[in-house]
């Protein structure tokens, strides 16, 4: 802001940076005037939104503004102040377009407008009171249209007080509302608790008329004018409130020396707001019936803005709710669309084992659908009923233990223990400790008696897994508890007598075992007195998709993932493969996929093992013909047919040698022969079909340790 300051014919050219210009006789003031017409703090020049205002503070001589006395008067370029015996004359610096050819249309520069080319007085054609009404409803008008564009409730609450203090031309203003709580709890759409007491409301804005904020500010205004007010819900203005006899008994007015003080009620629809309060104690009637009806009307259209200003935080407090509500929407939705995958994955892998006719008890715990699956679950029908041992065939990784709990859990001891263990993962001295249990001090380090698995087993089942690992001295000792239903504990002589069902399992070949002297053929007749071969998983292809998709889906269950699709060329990869490892190597390749894929599984993620070995045919490779694709059956068996003719015709017609290139029995190989129609007649001579196995005894033909294994 630019002022060019005349004095005792003197012509001095004032420049400032900040907003508020005083002027006075005293030395505190920016413009010090040593005229005895000056009064000490005469009037300031402050710089707002819509321009400059001159402000009288309350001077005894009065402030001119081009000849006329002014308490207030927005300024325009040219007028002149009369303070005293000096004058003052505004100059601005307005844009005038730029030359096009130093930086285009947009461009603008300034100049300075002389002196003699600024508007001159006789231009105003409004005079005393009727300017001072045009001036207060401009005023008005341009602090309306910034309260209506203000919605943030913070900066809105100080336009409030700096407009307030504008107006008025006071020293201080205070805004008193509710607590801030009050104000969230009726953004959040709750009715806020009404004003009654000066206990309800506190100072959210306190501000001095240079625009800095008030350290400390309860502390600063009269709390008993203010308590007037709010019992009245009227105005109060007070031109010295030291003298003023309404105040005399007020402590807070004594204390902070006050003189000029105005302070309305902000009123809303049913209830008082608030309360606008302004103050100046440097000078008596500073204030007057004018200035009251201005902070009045300041007072209503702050009413109505603080009101948007709730409205305004309340939607968007809902919106937020909404969008955070949207959110947990999407989120769910996404989980509900996993459970609904995986629910259709069940209910598919359930109808294709109802087609095959499973059986009448529940082995839900073992999927399979295919021909050789079908045959177990008609097998476990007729064992479940009964109460005799059960020896479990079957390689590695094809789902004995399953089979062992399907036979208790479907039987007459269900509701009896169900106790597993591994042979072969333990030294004879432990395993016989975890069998038959010892006595307090039986051995070192035995410093309390233990109850053995056979004894914790009595009127249940006992699963041994891995028996043919069990060493001589063990078969014997387990042997005694399979006739005599009796054994002793480790360092005891005191025999118990148990009630347990056994049911055994192994993937080596029991009976050859029991031909080489490596197995005791006693024992090994105890406990094959009723027979389950469990197929391999290479010999039911057709159960590879059921199993991929369910031990996929609950891979990614246990991993929280999404489940990734499996598109038909990956299935078709997972049905050439062998699976040495069965369904054990199977559930371990879906797990390392649902963290390798993202929506749909790509055949490059699969193992390079599976990936090599993708065609059944052998000597094939990047001449072989392609994989068949479409329905998966069909796939299925056009692979089987095409692996038994290459193998037939590398064997030369015999069978025996063709079963063991493809990993099979021979009498799984005729059955398959039979199945497609591709011939019946025995070529070899050697070898005769033979028959399945009666449940007792393995067939001559078939090695008790290549059946496979089912489920997840």
């Amino acid at each position: 802001m630019k002022l060019i300051l005349v004095e005792d014919g003197a012509r001095t050219e004032l420049e400032f940076d900040h907003p508020v210009v005083s002027v006075g006789r005293s030395v505190d003031n920016d413009i010090r005037l040593a005229d005895e017409k000056v009064s000490r703090h005469h009037c300031r020049i402050e710089v707002g939104p819509d321009g400059p205002w001159v402000h009288d503070l309350g001077s005894s001589n009065g402030t001119q503004v081009n000849g006329e006395r002014v308490d207030r008067c927005l300024l325009s370029p040219g007028d002149r102040l009369g303070v005293g015996s000096a004058a003052l004359e505004l100059v601005a610096e307005v844009p005038v377009p730029a030359d096009d050819d130093e930086g285009g249309g947009d461009a603008v520069v300034t100049r300075q407008i002389p002196v003699g080319e600024q508007s001159a007085p006789g231009v105003r054609t409004l005079t005393g009171e009727a300017q001072r009404e045009r001036e207060n409803l401009r005023v008005c008008m341009q602090v309306t249209r910034r309260l209506v564009r203000e919605t943030e409730l913070a900066p809105l609450l100080r336009l409030i007080v700096d407009s307030a203090v504008s107006l008025a031309g006071a020293e201080r203003g205070f805004l008193l509302l509710r607590d801030a709580r009050d104000d969230g709890a009726e953004a959040a759409g709750a009715e806020a608790r009404p004003v009654q007491a000066l206990e309800d409301l506190r100072v959210r804005v306190a501000r001095s008329f240079d625009k800095e904020d008030i350290v400390v500010p309860a502390s600063r205004l009269s709390r008993g004018i203010a308590k007037q007010v709010l019992e009245g819900r009227r105005p109060i203005l007070t031109v010295d409130a030291g003298r003023d006899q309404r105040f005399s008994g007020l402590a807070s007015v004594e204390d902070l020396r006050l003189r000029s003080v105005l302070c309305v009620p902000i009123l809303g629809e049913q209830d008082l707001l608030g309360l606008l309060y302004v103050d100046n104690r440097l000078q008596s009637a500073a204030f007057s019936e004018d200035h009251l009806e201005l902070l009045t009307l300041l007072a209503d259209q702050a009413s109505i803005a603080i009101r948007n200003a709730h409205l305004v935080a309340e939607l968007r407090e809902r919106n937020r709710k909404l969008a955070h509500s949207a959110q947990q929407i999407d989120l769910l939705n996404q989980q509900l669309g996993r459970k609904v995958r995986d629910r259709d994955t069940e209910l598919a892998i359930v109808r294709a084992e109802l087609e095959r006719e499973r059986g009448r008890y529940d082995y839900t715990s073992i999927v399979g659908a295919s021909e050789g699956m079908r045959r177990v679950f008609q097998r476990l029908d007729r064992i479940v009923e009964s109460e005799l041992p059960v020896l479990i065939h079957g390689e590695s990784g094809t789902g004995k233990e399953l089979i062992a709990r399907a036979i208790h859990f479907n039987g007459p001891r269900k509701d009896k223990p169900f106790v597993t263990e591994n042979c072969a993962a333990l030294p004879d001295s432990l395993l016989e400790s975890e069998l038959f249990g010892h006595t307090r001090g039986a051995f070192t380090g035995a410093h309390r008696a233990k109850k053995g698995l056979i004894e914790q087993a009595d009127g249940g089942t006992l699963f041994l897994d891995e028996i043919g690992d069990m060493s001589a001295e063990m078969q014997k000792k387990l042997l005694r508890v399979l006739q005599e239903g009796e054994f002793r504990l480790l360092g005891s002589n005191r025999s118990v007598s148990v009630n347990v069902r056994i049911i055994a399992a192994s993937h080596r070949d029991l009976e050859a075992m029991v031909r080489e002297g490596q197995f005791r053929e006693d024992l090994y007749y105890r406990v094959n007195v009723l027979t389950v071969p469990l197929p391999s998983l290479r010999e039911r292809r057709e159960d590879v998709p059921l199993l991929a998709e369910h031990l996929l889906a609950r891979a990614a269950r246990e991993a929280g993932r999404p489940v990734p699709i499996l598109p038909r060329e990956v299935i078709a990869a997972l049905v050439a493969y062998d699976w040495p490892g069965n369904v054990r190597e199977l559930e371990n390749e879906m797990r390392r996929l649902v963290v390798l894929a993202d929506e749909q599984v790509r055949v490059d993620l699969l193992s390079p093992a599976v990936l090599e070995r993708r065609t059944l045919v052998p000597g094939g490779g990047a001449g072989a013909a392609p994989l068949p694709t479409g329905n998966i059956r069909e796939a299925v068996a056009e692979l089987e047919r095409r692996a038994i003719d290459a193998a037939l015709a590398e064997a030369g017609g015999n069978k025996s040698r063709a079963a063991k290139a493809l990993g099979i029995s021979r009498f799984a190989l005729q059955r398959k022969l039979d199945k497609y129609g591709m011939g019946n007649k025995d070529e070899d001579g050697a070898d005769g079909d033979g028959a399945e196995a009666s449940d007792g005894a393995a067939a001559p033909g078939t090695p008790a340790g290549s059946p496979e294994r089912s489920g997840s």
